[in-house]
């Protein structure tokens, strides 16, 4: 009887080690993660009927938009300008087409998983202007633009001089990176050597979102670019040549990330390297109205 009590504790004593080793993971610096950025819903035009928002041609309805930060990036106010587009020209009662976000918008937490909101009001009695027979659908669409930001931890470089020390840590293979949540995201990152004392980290990207990208500060066109910055001055990042820029083909790049000196003689340790991508993004939402005849 004594033997199965001592089993039972030493099972459960593993058992609560084993708890603490996975809280104690968690904790060092891992994100929530995820695929989105700032998304957008309509909120009802009118009374919803087979699916589709309707009003009589008598009638005013509110246009108003409800942003959602999906991400692990803080909103500032200004960082997200959203532009109605469609059929606005056949509507009154519309002070403006774009408008930005005038408050700060949490992030994804444990705290709020579902992220912060904010809704713009483009109007409050909007109105059609036109003649309706029987009834029309109209499509609405809102283009939603913001800047962003992804976060990468790459939380045990190896740096070693003599490659044939088995010690301590490998050069050679896939390292463990954790990544914040936010429409440009990482798949890999490899490390491994580029001559005597330099290691290189090969970091790939991809645009998971479903949206556009671009350089902050640049319209959108037919190349995606992003930006990014690395937390240790002792390595350079290129892509194609240019420094601390990469173009996306088909929705990936990869990055190379080297150190721009080789290590000291007998350098063996690992450290931890953070790398901020900045970018513009940008989607494309819509809704339907209908407006029917009144009756006269």
């Amino acid at each position: 009887m004594k033997k199965i009590i001592l089993s039972v504790m030493v099972i459960s004593l593993l058992f609560l080690a084993a708890c603490e080793g996975e809280q104690q993971q968690t904790s060092t610096g891992a994100y929530i993660g995820g695929t989105q950025g700032v998304t957008g819903n309509f909120e009802p035009f009118g009374v919803e009927e087979d699916t589709v928002y309707s009003i009589f041609d008598t009638e005013t309805f509110p246009i108003e938009l409800t942003l959602n930060n999906k991400g692990e990036y803080e909103l500032q106010p200004g960082d997200v300008k959203v532009t109605l587009k469609g059929p606005s020209l056949d509507f009154g009662g519309i002070p403006s087409l774009s408008l930005q976000n005038a408050d700060l918008v949490d992030t994804i937490s444990e705290l709020l998983p579902t992220g912060g909101e904010e809704t713009i009001t483009f109007s409050s009695d909007a109105e059609y202007n036109q003649e309706v027979n029987g009834y029309i659908d109209r499509e609405w669409f809102a283009d939603i633009e913001y800047t962003y930001q992804t976060y990468l931890i790459i939380p045990e470089v190896c740096l070693k001089e003599d490659l044939k020390d088995d010690r301590v840590c490998d050069v050679e293979g896939t390292k463990t990176f954790f990544v914040s949540g936010a429409p440009i995201t990482v798949n890999t990152v490899s490390e491994t050597t580029a001559g005597k004392g330099i290691m290189a980290l090969t970091i790939k990207v991809s645009n998971v979102g479903g949206g556009d990208v671009t350089k902050p500060g640049e319209e959108f066109g037919v190349q995606e670019r992003i930006t990014y910055s690395i937390d240790d001055s002792n390595w350079e990042c290129k892509q194609a040549g240019k420094v601390n820029e990469a173009r996306l083909i088909n929705g990936e790049t990869n990055i190379v990330c080297k150190l721009k000196t080789a290590l000291a003689k007998d350098t063996l340790a690992t450290k931890q390297v953070k790398i901020t991508f900045d970018y513009t993004y940008r989607d494309l939402i819509s809704e339907k109205l209908r407006i029917k005849e009144s009756a006269k």
